[in-house]
């Protein structure tokens, strides 16, 4: 009987202390800060700019072909080599045209013998005919076959001059100066007038690269253009960070209706020849300068169900997610025209892990602490 009173009070404390713990509340644990990288928003003059994927393209290229038909007898050029305007470049065997030439010449020379003999007969004629002693017809006979004889001299200083100018052709020269690509047809080869091309010579420096834009971007290039030569940059491929300048061309006559872009040109020194025909490059077009604009770095710029929107640091390291609207964008910065105030802090990494009102521990991005030239 004590046993089981004793079992009955060691059960009734234990149920007791068992209450008394499970009653203490634990006190919730404090959040900690949510560590992020961020940036001031500045206010500098920005250039408005446009980026495109522009194609490399020869400033001329010209396929050069024979115009004569022959056997090729020498080629006066390396494949890949630089050449001059007016340099021979293909050497066709010339006898035949040569043999033409001066069979032309001989029959010229005939010609003119039996001209001038045919001349001289029908003065002959001219005379005994006043004396009567010959028929009229006998002198028209004599004095036509004079001008016929006249025009043939004329047919063959024609064809003299066709001859040399066939001979000519045997001697392929480049009409312009600039880089030969591949040979298709060696020495020995027969060519054909006007047929395959034997080489093909690409003038590099200057140099175009040909690119489209929205249309919608189409009055402002105009506008653009009309203040002024408009610049252009393409970086270099496989060269980060180089770049060449240019200027704008050429503005196409007309939209393309089945993309809804614009092309247009510019129009490269290219004197370290680093843009090459055929290449695809990044362009920049820089349209106008905006001034005292508010930027901030690209990848703070976050969008949501309502729109764009960045999440500003307060002084109590709190964020708030503020609507912001941007425009145009310059290389890593975007321009804010609404939302956003020059000197604010906003959050450029770490977006992801926070909610309004969370607690920040923030860093700042080394190149925002110190505003570039320009700035205000």
């Amino acid at each position: 009987m004590n046993r089981i009173v004793i079992l009955s009070l060691v059960t009734s404390l234990l149920l007791l202390s068992t209450a008394g713990c499970t009653g203490k509340k634990e006190k919730p644990k404090a959040k900690l800060p949510v560590p992020v990288k961020v940036a001031h928003a500045l206010q500098k003059d920005l250039p408005v700019q446009v980026k495109a994927i522009g194609n490399i393209e020869a400033f001329t290229s010209v396929a050069i072909k024979s115009q004569v038909s022959g056997q090729i007898a020498r080629v006066h050029f390396s494949e890949g080599s630089d050449v001059e305007k007016g340099a021979l470049l293909i050497s066709i065997d010339p006898e035949p045209f040569q043999a033409t030439l001066n069979q032309s010449e001989a029959t010229l020379a005939r010609d003119q013998a039996q001209a001038r003999f045919a001349v001289e007969q029908a003065k002959r004629y001219e005379g005994l005919l006043k004396d009567g002693i010959v028929t009229h017809d006998q002198y028209d006979l004599l004095k036509s076959n004079a001008e016929s004889l006249a025009a043939t001299v004329v047919a063959g200083r024609a064809a003299i001059k066709n001859a040399r100018i066939q001979l000519g052709y045997c001697s392929i020269r480049s009409p312009i100066s600039g880089r030969t690509g591949t040979i298709a047809l060696q020495p020995g080869n027969l060519v054909k007038s006007n047929d395959l091309a034997i080489v093909t010579v690409n003038q590099v420096s200057p140099i175009y690269v040909t690119f489209a834009l929205p249309e919608k971007r189409l009055s402002e290039i105009k506008r653009a253009m009309a203040a002024g030569q408009l610049k252009i940059e393409a970086r270099i491929p496989n060269e980060p960070g180089a770049t060449e300048v240019g200027t704008i061309s050429f503005l196409d006559n007309a939209v393309n209706q089945a993309t809804g872009t614009i092309k247009l040109k510019g129009v490269f020194a290219n004197k370290s020849r680093k843009l090459w025909p055929g290449q695809y490059t990044d362009v920049v077009l820089t349209l106008a300068s905006r001034q005292n604009a508010v930027v901030v770095p690209t990848q703070a710029i976050q969008t949501g169900q309502q729109g764009e929107f960045v999440y500003v640091v307060a002084q109590d390291n709190k964020v708030e997610m503020r609507q912001v609207t941007s425009a145009a964008a310059s290389g890593e910065e975007t321009v804010i025209e609404k939302g956003l105030a020059a000197g604010e802090t906003v959050v450029i990494d770490g977006q992801l892990r926070l909610t309004p009102g969370a607690t920040v521990e923030s860093k700042e991005k080394p190149e925002t602490e110190k505003k570039p030239s320009g700035s205000k």
